[in-house]
């Protein structure tokens, strides 16, 4: 069986973190990435990386607080990671992640590197999270 996937490349990873002053600093200032996108209602914040994006969440605003509190020295920062694939046919998609023992997310239209466009979440064997993105609405 083909798989109803072909990775593009990625989309965005997201990071949680605990000062976004100081993020926003090094992710602009020293690495040169553009804040494109603030969505203060929700601690989200989309920094445009080439062709890519970071996001950054505080650990401290609406999305961040899902996660739980700020990094221990141990622990994971990143929420998840996406990857943009084509064709995005949702149930077919659903369909094959489910035949491999996979409980999909819904399907919603979420924002990306390219626009918003259609995704769904899915948790790989250890747990972390990866948003499978199609094409950014026209």
């Amino acid at each position: 069986m083909t798989a109803p996937i072909r990775p593009l490349g990625l989309d965005h990873v997201v990071l949680r973190i605990a000062d976004l002053s100081r993020s926003l600093e090094f992710y602009c200032e020293v690495l040169g990435c553009e804040l494109e996108r603030a969505r203060e209602e929700l601690g989200l914040y989309h920094l445009r990386a080439g062709a890519a994006q970071i996001d950054l969440v505080p650990v401290d605003g609406q999305l961040g607080g899902k996660g739980g509190g700020p990094r221990a020295a141990d622990g994971p920062n990143m929420d998840h990671f996406c990857l943009r694939i084509e064709p995005f046919e949702a149930e077919s998609l659903i369909a094959h992640l489910r035949a491999h023992g996979l409980q999909p997310g819904e399907v919603a239209q979420r924002f990306g590197a390219e626009g918003d466009g259609p995704s769904l979440y899915v948790q790989d064997p250890d747990g972390n999270t990866v948003e499978l993105k199609g094409p950014a609405r026209k």
